[in-house]
């Protein structure tokens, strides 16, 4: 322990980098998941039953907090019964559910081309039973049935699928987001939602400022906040017993855990070194934006929320395809009450006063990242 010194890291999300000269810790810091990364390794190859090869790929998509909210229902041959998993809610920073059917959204249209992949055509029943916009329940999601179709389309969007990230890191302030591509992201909607992007200067400029006051009010609001560090999976054995929610692993995170010097503890006191670092590179993050992307429906029903997903899944798979990054930023529309005067504002900047803004993200460039977590399909099928 007398050997080791602290060297500051400034961005990427690391406060400090532990070197020691014991060969322990650089065994520590070589540790890699084991299981919590095979799903994306797995994806179609390892299962020939249609459903369960569908299924694979549609655990991929892109949802909050990776809770991965899903479970499905293969009792009935053929079927697919999607529920949501109700030990799975956001209850702080989305007390209505919204965020969590969106990625619900997200997984249904990602299962959708996964069958056309296959020749199948997914005839989806959305709320069969109906739903509550208040919270959602133990009602289905969908119901699923898989019919072969010798004339089903293939989506080109699915090309794009194990590639796909949500890029959490500082943009590339050097390079701008081509107009053509904002259009064609805004274009590759399907599902009479209106779409927005944009790259002027002083929009992303107000833009940066508004995302940046709602993540800090996320923040400083204790119970917004520790709704995410109880997520925290903090090195390779978190995060394979537990492949959700915000995972830091790696020689850096194993590190640092080691040493004590990140943990849950450390990261709720707001007087130290984690915290502020934490502040310090998402705000990083929220100040590189060099565009934004937006969905917006005229209401708010579990049917809009859910095609809002469907539509979000594209946009991430096609901004992918152009190689650009997409960085979904929430917080700002988040309906709890610290939030209400910074959701009103953006809500009026985007001309969605009396609508409702489902989605935002930052666009820029930044190298790629590895993918994250999911639990294998066995875990989430019932």
């Amino acid at each position: 322990m007398n050997k080791r010194k602290f060297l500051k890291i400034v961005g990427g999300g690391a406060v400090f980098a532990a070197v020691a000269g014991g060969t322990g810790i650089a065994v520590i810091g070589s540790r890699k998941p084991k299981t919590a990364l095979l799903p994306w390794q797995m994806a179609g190859s390892a299962y020939s039953e249609p459903r369960r090869r569908a299924l694979s790929y549609a655990l991929l998509a892109p949802n909050p907090h990776n809770r991965q909210p899903w479970l499905v229902d293969l009792s009935l041959e053929d079927k697919i019964i999607l529920k949501a998993d109700k030990d799975r809610m956001l209850p702080h920073t989305d007390p209505f559910n919204r965020q969590i059917t969106i990625g619900l959204g997200c997984f249904l249209e990602l299962l959708r081309m996964a069958g056309a992949e296959d020749g199948y055509r997914m005839e989806i029943t959305e709320f069969p039973e109906g739903s509550n916009i208040k919270q959602l329940d133990e009602r289905a999601i969908a119901e699923i049935v898989m019919v072969k179709d010798k004339k089903i389309q293939k989506d080109l969007l699915f090309a794009h699928v194990l590639e796909r990230r949500s890029l959490k890191k500082p943009f590339d302030m050097d390079k701008e987001v081509e107009s053509d591509i904002l259009e064609m992201l805004k274009n590759v909607v399907n599902e009479n939602i209106i779409s927005g992007a944009t790259n002027a200067p002083d929009m992303v400029r107000e833009l940066r400022a508004i995302t940046g006051e709602a993540m800090n009010i996320e923040l400083i609001t204790p119970r917004t906040y520790k709704e995410s560090v109880d997520l925290f999976r903090i090195g390779a054995r978190e995060v394979d017993a537990n492949p959700d929610g915000i995972a830091f692993h790696g020689a850096l995170f194993e590190n640092l855990s080691a040493l004590g010097m990140f943990t849950r503890e450390e990261a709720l006191d707001k007087k130290s070194t984690t915290y502020k670092g934490a502040i310090s590179a998402l705000m990083a993050n929220i100040d590189s934006a060099m565009g934004y992307v937006w969905l917006v429906t005229e209401t708010n029903t579990r049917l809009d929320q859910l095609n809002a997903g469907r539509d979000w899944l594209r946009i991430n798979l096609a901004a992918t395809g152009a190689g650009v990054g997409l960085h979904p930023l929430s917080q700002a529309l988040q309906e709890y009450g610290e939030m209400e005067q910074i959701y009103a504002r953006l809500h009026s900047y985007l001309d969605a006063s009396n609508k409702t803004v489902q989605m935002l993200g930052r666009l820029g460039y930044a190298s790629a990242t590895p993918p994250v977590p999911r639990w294998m399909l066995e875990e989430k099928i019932i």
